[in-house]
Formats: structure tokens, C-alpha cells, sequence
């Protein structure tokens, strides 16, 4: 069995500017690690247990295949916060029949990213009994 030890997500966006604006800035996401130099450098971003990279230059947007899942602890103040810094939001917060509440926004490529918010009394979150 192969060890893991950590992992991350790579993207290539068409525009890493455009792209670590809207990481960074706009999602504020913390930042890791960056490399390199010039308007292509790479930057890693924490998203929650894992990383985000962003490095190199695609011609085309990421396959629609490529979605990100961030969970967040509170996503009706996501949604105000983003949406007062130009982030278009997709679809607004919404409580599934599943009993999570979902946003959408999506990157500047069009890459689909949900933000989370699990409610206290979600399964997921706790487990009476257990």
C-alpha cells in the first residue's frame, strides 16, 4: 500500500493572475507556498486539510470534470462576503434534501466550487451514540 502524506490539487489556469486574484484575494484563501517567478509563478493555497496549487499556464480551461468541495463554517456569510467583493455567485445558499447547505461560484476558468456549510445536526457532523 502506498503511503500518503500529503496531497494537493493542481490547476493551470488560462490566466494565473486573473487566477491567484481570485484564490487569493476575492476567496481569500491563506497562502502555503509560493515559487518561481514573473506572472506565471505557482502559489499553494491551504484549503482546509488539504492544499490548492496554482501553477503554469493551460490554453484551455480545466476539464468540467474538476469540481472543488470547500466546507465552511457559516456559508449565508460566505455568500455575502463574496458576493460584496465581485464574486458572481452561481446559485445561491441553498439546504439540500441531504441536509447540507450548498453555494456554487465558479473560478475564472468556469471550474465549479461548492462551499459547505454542515449544520450541527448533520449526520456528518455528529453521530448520537457513537
Amino acid at each position: 500500500m502506498v503511503h500518503v502524506l500529503s496531497g494537493r490539487i493542481l490547476l493551470r489556469p488560462t490566466d494565473p493572475e486573473r487566477s491567484r486574484v481570485f484564490y487569493g484575494e476575492q476567496l481569500g484563501l491563506a497562502v502555503y507556498r509560493e515559487f518561481g517567478t514573473g506572472p506565471d509563478r505557482g502559489v499553494v493555497y491551504f484549503i482546509g486539510g488539504g492544499h490548492l496549487e496554482l501553477s503554469g499556464r493551460s490554453e484551455t480551461p480545466p476539464s468540467p470534470a474538476v469540481r472543488l468541495w470547500l466546507q465552511v463554517d457559516d456559508v449565508a456569510a460566505a455568500h455575502d462576503e463574496l458576493r460584496g467583493k465581485g464574486v458572481e455567485i452561481v446559485r445561491p445558499p441553498v439546504r439540500e434534501p441531504w441536509g447540507l447547505i450548498e453555494m456554487w461560484i465558479a473560478d475564472p476558468d468556469g471550474v465549479p466550487i461548492v462551499l459547505v456549510e454542515v449544520p450541527a445536526d448533520h449526520p456528518i457532523r455528529y453521530r448520537p451514540g457513537i
